[in-house]
């Protein structure tokens, strides 16, 4: 299972970005074996409909879903983790005070995520509120993707807030923020550094997006432990590419 609590996971995990708002391509995705998948709800046209259907699809196979949200607003968080998300992965994360909200409004509890007991993820009312309550603070995923030199320069403060599972490294952000030509300049790649060691710091797991699994590799000998590796419409370009490139061989 999917799920970074209590410790962190020694095997590389490789998941990808959903694009397509579509049950079909959950399904398709569970049978070729990922450990996870994120849904992009914040550059894909995900809407709650979309997402819980989706996120219902991912339940039904046992693939862990999180869902990428397109910010950090109470009311969008509580609708990826009532439709059942495994948990969320919260964009442009740049300060610990930033952090500590986000940590507070997915969970339970005093100026926290509101309680329904209603929802998919509460066994629409079946669930008693205490299982419930300990379920969610238990198994709830809270990825802080930290994208812009702001984030970078508050890392280390960032990485060690309660309830905040996970880092999340978005070098593409980064490149475009540091005015950088490519996710290979020396910038990027420093500020990635400094993200994995606070991460490290802080015995929490890292993730990154990258291209292919080639790209991963170096990067999981410096310390990340998970990647979103493309997407699936990459993954449709690039095989039908390749077909078309053999038959034209």
């Amino acid at each position: 299972m999917f799920n970074f609590k209590p410790s962190i996971s020694e095997q590389v995990l490789l998941g990808t970005f959903v694009k397509t708002p579509h049950p079909h391509i959950i399904e398709v995705l569970a049978i070729a074996e990922l450990p996870f998948i994120v849904l992009d709800a914040e550059h894909a046209p995900f809407d709650r409909a979309s997402l819980d259907v989706c996120i219902l699809a991912a339940r039904a196979h046992q693939l862990p879903c999180l869902v990428r949200v397109p910010d950090s607003n109470p009311s969008t968080v509580l609708n990826a983790l009532d439709c059942g998300a495994t948990g969320v992965q919260i964009p442009h994360v740049c300060t610990a005070q930033q952090a500590e909200d986000i940590a507070r409004m997915c969970h339970y509890g005093e100026r926290g995520r509101g309680y329904a007991g209603s929802s998919r993820a509460a066994c629409y009312t079946t669930k008693p509120m205490a299982k419930h309550l300990s379920d969610s603070k238990a198994k709830t995923v809270v990825i802080a993707q930290i994208e812009d030199p702001e984030g970078v320069e508050n890392i280390e403060r960032i990485a060690q807030v309660e309830g905040i599972d996970a880092l999340f490294i978005g070098q593409v952000d980064l490149t475009v923020a540091y005015g950088a030509s490519s996710v290979n300049d020396d910038r990027v790649t420093q500020a990635s550094i400094r993200i994995i060691e606070a991460a490290k710091a802080s015995h929490k797991p890292v993730g990154m997006f990258v291209a292919t699994a080639e790209a991963a590799k170096q990067w999981a000998e410096l310390g990340v432990q998970f990647f979103c590796v493309g997407s699936e419409h990459k993954m449709i370009i690039d095989g039908f590419k390749r077909e078309i490139n053999v038959m034209n061989s």
